[in-house]
């Protein structure tokens, strides 16, 4: 176990370099947990981070309460991580929701949890848990810089020895990197992390949205935009009319085409848009089989038989969907409800159903939750998550081409590959001083 050493401070042509055991770049989730836990085993640690707060993307998570992980066993975890899964397996097990609960509370954040095991402090406020591993941070005297890295620094044989930012130099003898995907940049996830990465021999997956609002063919969305369905049931097909998805929750219509939970989650589905096309089907009426909706149907339409049929829609649907479904069904409006035929009446029960929208891709990845692509795994060493490219660096978080649905899963990811990473970093001194 190494004695935590002060920072010793040096310059070099008016350069200030700043030495540490090991510098952890990036101030989410994965490299604050990276940092903590690096701390804990006795290095002194630089967290770079260039926002001036850490954890501006925990801000926005769980629509700003914090989804913090899953209450579910390591398995659980894994089945909802649809690219590569083995990956996680040693992290995800050494450090399971069931630790991350525990780490929370021991820094004195009450949870609680709520549908689908999801995990939130009971404030439902994220800054708790930000304030929470901030005053950590600095009990662990970690010292935060607010600087961007821009390139990792190397000696002639290729070992890493530090990281240059727009500010200043720093020297370690370990980096931890973890700057995030690129999505939502504004909080700081623009990417540089991804050429970081190649510049020292990684490969780079495509960074694609994941868990990102769909956009969709058509005007009908559009014409509803603002109107949220809950309770839906949704199927979403390929081009070969395979389901890919099946689920039911909350959804939203936009200007641009749909959002909402369920259509975040469906949106991992839709890993192929360049080679497949999708199409969704929402069932506006999960709790009604057909021959229950069908019944309701004409007793609506019996008890209304001299309204105009767009009114007795208008106790069936939102006001918003009424004229999209009377031009999709083809029925006028003013026809009288006694006049509505059985083969109309069949259109419109397969139609609430069925409710049909073509999927045109996904929303920019500026706008994804996070992103899918990133480090290949396989140049990654899953159980200390140290770059098998680059000695002396190791990758943590978004980062790596690993990500999951919505539920807590995604974080789990990231305080399970920093753990393993700052834990990773920290023993690597130790087999360096014991080799000396």
């Amino acid at each position: 176990m190494r004695k935590q050493t002060d920072n010793v401070r040096s310059t070099q042509n008016g350069e200030v370099f700043l030495t540490n055991d090991i510098i952890v770049i990036g101030g989410g989730a994965a490299g604050m947990m990276a940092a903590l836990t690096a701390a804990d085993l006795g290095c002194s640690v630089l967290l770079l981070e260039r926002n001036a707060k850490v954890g501006r993307k925990l801000y926005i998570t769980g629509k700003g309460r914090c989804n913090v992980t899953n209450d579910c066993p390591p398995t659980d975890v894994l089945q909802n991580v649809p690219r590569n899964p083995k990956f996680l397996m040693s992290a995800v097990t050494r450090f399971p929701p069931e630790a991350v609960k525990a780490f929370f509370e021991g820094l004195g954040v009450r949870l609680k949890t709520e549908r689908g095991g999801r995990v939130f402090p009971q404030s439902d406020r994220a800054a708790d848990i930000i304030d929470a591993l901030f005053l950590d941070l600095r009990r662990k005297r970690v010292e935060i810089v607010e600087d961007r890295a821009r390139s990792l620094l190397t000696d002639a044989d290729g070992h890493i020895t530090g990281v240059r930012g727009e500010h200043g130099s720093y020297v370690a003898r370990a980096v931890v990197l973890a700057t995030g995907g690129a999505s939502y940049p504004l909080t700081g996830s623009t990417g540089d992390g991804y050429e970081m990465a190649a510049a020292v021999g990684h490969t780079i997956l495509p960074p694609r949205p994941s868990l990102v609002p769909l956009a969709a063919e058509g005007e009908d969305c559009g014409k509803m935009q603002g109107l949220s369905l809950r309770n839906v049931a949704v199927k979403v097909r390929d081009q070969k009319k395979k389901i890919v998805y099946a689920a039911q929750g909350e959804m939203l219509f936009t200007h641009f085409g749909l959002s909402g939970p369920l259509m975040l989650s469906a949106s991992a589905h839709m890993r192929d848009f360049g080679k497949s096309r999708y199409h969704l089907l929402i069932d506006l009426k999960p709790a009604l089989d057909e021959e229950k909706l069908d019944q309701r149907l004409l007793r609506d339409l019996s008890e209304n038989a001299n309204r105009d049929f767009r009114n007795v829609l208008e106790g069936l649907l939102p006001r918003l969907m009424v004229p999209v479904v009377l031009e999709r069904t083809g029925i006028p409006g003013d026809t009288k409800a006694n006049s509505v035929t059985k083969g109309q009446r069949r259109c419109l029960l397969e139609l609430l159903k069925g409710f049909r929208v073509d999927i045109a891709g996904p929303r920019p990845i500026e706008e994804a939750i996070v992103t899918s692509g990133g480090v290949k795994v396989s140049e990654v060493d899953p159980h200390t998550m140290a770059s098998k490219k680059a000695p002396g660096l190791f990758l943590a978080g978004e980062l790596l081409d690993v990500d999951a649905y919505t539920g807590g899963f995604n974080l789990q990811i990231a305080w399970a590959t920093g753990r393993a990473a700052g834990e990773g970093a920290a023993r690597s001194l130790e087999m360096t001083e014991g080799a000396e």
